[in-house]
């Protein structure tokens, strides 16, 4: 009976994948099969972890090859996974990158899958030679910063998986210390870059040693956020040397350098799903930096130490949450944003009918730090949170971003005061104390604010006018901070230097007060971020150089900030008035 079961067995078996699967682990160091040599009905064996940190093996059948199916030049491997694990689970997130071998030679990495709802194991493997060219490449591995890069990568979506179509295998996006509710509110931004966010399926251990050296298939994350909170996308190792590694077999955003701290991790579990199946992952210690992101495979180093932009975000006067995010243009905007939104949103001090003071500081190297303070209301379009969250983005953006240069940002400190009710305010009417007055006169401008369901106030502003009035009608802005800021940024020139947008930002309103402009006729010159008023003719004719070069703009009235008064509440609202000078 015993020797009928074997002869069954060697008969229905494929000798090479009887072969393939009788060792326990991958190659220690493979050499390369040629891909001019894959043809189909060939067998192979692929090692990927399904639970624990130990790489298990699957056979590979080797279906044919689809040549550009990547992209001009980048061939497709496709397979069919057999074994008792890849026929329940299927095509796995974060199996991406696992090594295939064809008589212990390296063939390439398990990286595709087509549709989400496929009944087999189908997969597309990326071809090791394609791989070697993110090693080889005579590229600089240096981090990515956002003047090292052109910046058109942030608008090109990734493709999602739909029926029939080959696509990446999903690179599971691990959010430790988020709420389903961050996760939720943010999922499309990541989604647009090929990543599939999760909360509660993994965690984040950096004080944990993994002693156990990296392999071809071990699982190792790229890390987006580390420190009390965490955001991290695992995959799997195609390839190790003593230096450097490679994973993935697909870019995670195709970004060209990046730099992102690279760690160990343990699969805890992996979950079937008929939709999406996935592991559950623990980052652990960090060995190195993640330096290439390209079309065939991303690429790490160890011992390399990743630049990280600090954040520390304080609510109530609690303790503080420190984390750092990472340095990228097309991602570092999102973390952030999500990170401190979460900050806010999970206190017990969150309620929906709440405000926030957002007051901080963002310190550079080399340059002035940017300074803020806003009160962040609950609109008709979003939670106070996510006014704080923008809030703050709004500040962190034209820095980050700067065309002129990208500076080091060494700090990010935030202090958030939770207000009780809906601090907002409409600015109703205003009137002048008088219809005529001279030049250098002391007026009093009368504003009417109506709080969100309170009674309206009335707040009498006192206003010294300036003493360089032409005679004649002249216009008076009483407005908020944002209409105060837009009508300052129409005169700034189109071109400013970092140091610039440094005072610019910092010169901005606070939304908490009501404001009074005078908008004087006469000209005013603005050079780089400063305002000259009352500029004769044939002095902004000695500016024309400067205005050729986009570093200065004329402009036809010149504006005077004449007095201010708090009001406690985010206002909204402008009038225009008439002042005759005598």
């Amino acid at each position: 009976m015993l020797r009928a079961a074997l002869a069954f067995v060697l008969v229905t078996l494929p000798l090479a994948a009887i072969g393939q699967s009788a060792g326990t682990a991958p190659p220690a160091s493979a050499s390369f099969y040629p891909l001019k040599e894959v043809h189909r009905g060939q067998h192979a064996t692929a090692w990927t972890v399904f639970e624990g940190i130990t790489p298990e093996p699957m056979d590979v059948e080797i279906l044919g090859l689809l040549r550009n199916a990547i992209g001009p030049g980048q061939d497709m491997i496709l397979a069919r996974l057999h074994g008792t694990k890849p026929e329940y689970t299927g095509v796995v997130a974060g199996m991406s990158g696992s090594p295939v071998y064809i008589d212990g030679k390296l063939l390439g990495a398990l990286s595709y899958r087509i549709g989400q709802f496929s009944k087999e194991p189908i997969a597309g493997i990326t071809p090791i030679e394609q791989m070697l060219q993110v090693r080889n490449s005579a590229l600089p591995v240096i981090p990515a910063t956002p003047a090292a890069t052109s910046g058109v990568a942030d608008a090109t979506p990734r493709p999602t998986s739909t029926s029939g179509e080959i696509v990446p295998m999903e690179t599971s996006l691990v959010f430790t210390g988020f709420s389903q509710d961050t996760v939720a509110l943010f999922r499309d931004r990541f989604t647009a870059l090929g990543l599939n966010p999760v909360a509660g399926i993994g965690s984040a251990s950096p004080g944990e040693k993994q002693p156990e050296p990296i392999v071809p298939g071990s699982a190792v994350s790229a890390v987006l956020v580390d420190g009390d909170l965490s955001i991290a996308g695992t995959c799997t190792v195609t390839y190790v040397d003593p230096k450097q590694l490679l994973a993935c077999g697909h870019p995670i955003t195709q970004y060209g350098n990046i730099s992102m701290p690279m760690t160990k991790a343990q699969v805890l579990a992996t979950l079937s799903s008929p939709l999406n199946s996935f592991k559950i992952v623990n980052t652990t210690e960090t060995v190195g930096a993640f330096t290439q992101d390209r079309a065939s495979a991303i690429l790490g180093q160890f011992g390399q130490t990743a630049e990280m932009i600090p954040v520390t975000v304080a609510v109530n006067g609690g303790k503080p949450m420190h984390f750092r995010v990472l340095n990228n243009r097309e991602l570092t905007p999102q973390a952030l944003l999500a990170s401190v939104y979460q900050a806010i949103h999970g206190t017990n001090a969150y309620a929906s009918e709440l405000s926030y003071r957002v007051s901080g500081t963002m310190s550079l190297a080399g340059y002035p730090p940017v300074s803020f303070s806003t009160v962040a209301a609950q609109t008709e379009l979003a939670p106070a949170a996510i006014v704080a969250a923008l809030s703050v983005n709004d500040r962190f953006q034209p820095i980050y971003n700067s065309p002129a240069e990208q500076p080091t940002i060494t700090s990010l400190d935030l202090k958030v005061e939770a207000l009780p009710g809906r601090r907002t305010a409409q600015l109703e009417a205003a009137r002048l104390s008088v219809v005529e007055a001279s030049p250098g006169d002391e007026i009093t401008v009368e504003t009417t604010v109506t709080p969100y369901q309170s009674a309206a106030r009335i707040i009498r502003i006192p206003v010294k006018l300036p003493s360089t009035l032409d005679p004649g009608p002249v216009r008076i802005l009483v407005s908020d901070g944002a209409t105060l800021d837009r009508l300052l940024a129409q005169q700034l020139p189109s071109s400013l230097s970092l140091r610039d947008t440094i005072t610019q930002l910092n010169d901005r309103h606070p939304n908490d007060r009501v404001y009074v402009t005078v908008l004087d006729h006469a000209a005013q010159a603005v050079v780089n971020a400063q305002a000259l008023p009352q500029v004769p003719l044939s002095i902004a004719n000695i500016y024309q150089p400067l205005q050729d070069s986009r570093r200065m703009n004329l402009n036809g009235e010149s504006l005077h900030e004449a007095g201010s008064a708090p009001i406690d509440n985010a206002l909204t609202g402008s009038q225009v008035l008439t002042l005759n000078i005598r």
